[in-house]
């Protein structure tokens, strides 16, 4: 509480690793947008509403929205404007992000031009929120950019009030901005998005400069006025609208992406220049971010670790993103460093995973459950569009294969059906390739802007029964789709040549684009046919972050996760093979499991109770095939394991 007036002061900070200008200066440089371009742009929104967003109905439904109308009505008036009397640009943008953001689909966006693409506005802190056991929320500055220096200011200073408005309640405002299918997710995004803005997603701050009262370190009352200043963000890992399996995988949220990257470029320059400046880089030899932290050819991917709590010691396994270009070395890659931890328990931390490729997040499934992974199932909105796409793409001649979907929709003509039919994105083959490798329990942690990719990843997790999912919010950020940009469309209907010449996608103008979530996922098991899309995913357990956790590396979050391990039961599963002439000889060491089942390329040979180690010798057998053991406790399958002989 705030006891007496407080003195302002004006912070002095240092820039970020690009040069970083005034927000001003940046904004009297920017907008060159004719009356022509802007009607390409609201005429091209329209056309993927209309005819590629697979959410429509269901956005309408739910929140009583009408995105194509409103374009519609934003396109006439423009019918009535002329060069000299349209809106400043600055305005034209702003409408066309808050009809875009009005369906809360943070998959489906409007991505302003030149020159705010490639850029970010920030403010050099970071603020995170915490609770006291009663439930009383705090909102801590955690990070500074380096340099920067204010009376009493860092790390653990208490933010009381956000330009004169109580903070909670600017979160809560501007959360309503953005696009969270959820409370949790608004919330989220609106703090996040107080210090921190990707310009190519969001529209500038309205204000020059925010006015900051805090309680200081030494709990004396401060009050600062800093200024938004903008600067180049790192690169993306991939070209989305290039045609290729990599940009037709991607579930992205890009507001999440953009955002992982500007706080790398702002706050983790060790990992900036461990992947010298390209995003998601896989090294040559691994290499460790700190002291405590496991080697690892991807340091902008994962974060690997063993860690003590008062219930045992586990590995913690951060991912940060599934935003890569190649899946199995992502995959690979997560075994490796699990297998290097404690087998004990592994805690697998996805917050603020905004995802990526859906190949890596359900490829990494199958490594940590003995269950056979069904990859989760997605359909197109039935359209006269999507019809032309899959029909271009049914044979896969340019790396996409749209040949699943396309009778479907061929036949939803005739049938009225409102959606193609549901299969899976990622190939079932290599959801399943290489089968378990990490046999301990698994306990998986998510907060409200877990999206995409990885809100697929975590329903995958929830669906297969791999492990317990404990959430420091709600829910996940429930974005379920496959997203395209409007490049990638228009490259489908001219890829191969000869190019459509009947397309209806129109270059954009000054390198703006669109982004449609152009196929929704649905779950698989016991919720099989339930959409990810604004439901996401709900943890079985909660924990409410604590000053602790913001402080202290999320102590008191890994010791609930501990205290969730431990209470799980550990499953080891050991096999060690010889091989002379034709006899295979298998040596069994195996923990929590009371009968094993022998399978050499798949046909069954052995089925063992488990009482001690075992030795068996399987007949007419040769090198190179693929023996695979299934354990079994009380007639459940727990735990699998294969290897060639």
């Amino acid at each position: 509480m705030i006891k007496r007036p407080a003195k302002k002061r004006t912070a002095r900070a240092t820039t970020a690793a690009a040069p970083a200008v005034p927000l001003t200066d940046f904004l009297d440089a920017a907008g060159s947008l004719t009356l022509d371009e802007r009607k390409i742009l609201v005429d091209q929104a329209l056309l993927l509403l209309s005819e590629n967003y697979v959410h429509l109905p269901l956005k309408i439904a739910m929140h009583a929205v009408n995105p194509v109308q409103r374009l519609r009505v934003m396109r006439a008036r423009m019918e009535r404007q002329t060069p000299d009397t349209m809106q400043p640009e600055w305005m034209f943008h702003r409408e066309m992000s808050s009809i875009v953001n009005s369906v809360r689909d943070l998959h489906t966006n409007y991505l302003l031009p030149a020159p705010f693409a490639g850029k970010i506005a920030y403010l050099p802190f970071m603020i995170e929120k915490c609770y006291d056991t009663d439930g009383t929320e705090h909102y801590l500055i955690t990070q500074t950019v380096t340099g920067y220096e204010a009376p009493q200011f860092g790390p653990g200073a208490e933010v009381t009030h956000w330009s004169g408005t109580p903070i909670a309640r600017a979160v809560a405002l501007n959360g309503e901005r953005f696009a969270g299918s959820n409370e949790a997710a608004n919330l989220a995004r609106g703090l996040e998005s107080l210090t921190l803005r990707p310009l190519v997603i969001q529209a500038p701050p309205d204000e020059d400069w925010v006015t900051l009262t805090y309680v200081g370190l030494d709990g004396s009352d401060q009050e600062l006025r800093e200024q938004w200043k903008v600067t180049d963000n790192l690169p993306p890992m991939t070209n989305l609208d290039a045609v290729g399996e990599t940009s037709a995988a991607m579930g992205l949220d890009l507001d999440s992406d953009e955002k992982s990257r500007a706080k790398k470029t702002l706050y983790v320059r060790d990992v900036v220049e461990l992947e010298g400046g390209r995003s998601s880089a896989e090294l040559a030899t691994p290499a460790a971010v700190t002291g405590t932290d496991l080697p690892t050819t991807m340091p902008g991917v994962f974060r690997a670790r063993e860690v003590s709590t008062p219930s045992g010691r586990f590995g913690h396994l951060r991912i940060f993103t599934f935003s890569v270009t190649d899946p199995v070395a992502f995959r690979d890659e997560f075994v490796r460093l699990a297998g290097v931890l404690p087998q004990n328990g592994l805690i697998v931390d996805v917050r603020d995973n905004g995802g990526g490729h859906i190949y890596a997040s359900e490829f990494t499934l199958q490594t940590m459950t003995p269950r056979r992974i069904a990859p989760e199932p997605v359909q197109f909105i039935s359209t006269p569009l999507n019809l032309k796409l899959c029909r271009r793409h049914q044979f896969n001649p340019s790396g996409i294969d749209l040949g699943p979907w396309f009778d479907s929709l061929d036949l939803a003509i005739e049938t009225g059906a409102q959606y193609s039919a549901a299969k899976p994105i990622t190939p079932e083959d290599g959801a399943n390739d290489i089968g378990q490798q990490y046999h301990g329990p698994v306990v998986l942690i998510t907060d409200a802007r877990v999206y995409s990719a990885t809100d697929i990843f975590t329903a995958g997790f929830a669906d297969h029964e791999i492990g317990t999912i404990l959430g420091v919010d709600d829910n996940t950020g429930a974005g379920g789709a496959n997203v395209w940009t409007h490049g990638l469309l228009a490259s489908l209907l001219n890829e191969p040549p000869p190019p459509d010449e009947t397309s209806p996608y129109v270059a954009l103008p000054n390198g703006a684009n669109l982004r449609v979530a152009i196929r929704r996922t649905l779950r698989v098991g016991k919720l099989a046919g339930t959409p990810v899309e604004d439901l996401g995913v709900q943890p079985h357990e909660t924990h409410r972050m604590t000053r602790a956790d913001l402080l202290d590396g999320n102590v008191d979050l890994l010791n609930k996760a501990g205290a969730l391990l431990a209470a799980m039961p550990v499953r080891r599963l050991d096999l060690k093979t010889s091989i002379t002439g034709t006899t295979l000889t298998v040596a069994i060491d195996a923990q929590g499991i009371d009968r094993v089942d022998l399978y050499l390329e798949d046909r069954p040979i052995s089925s063992e109770d488990v009482t001690g180690p075992l030795s068996i010798d399987i007949l007419d057998a040769a090198a190179g095939q693929v023996l695979r053991a299934d354990g079994y406790d009380g007639g459940a399958l727990v735990a699998s394991r294969r290897q060639a002989v």
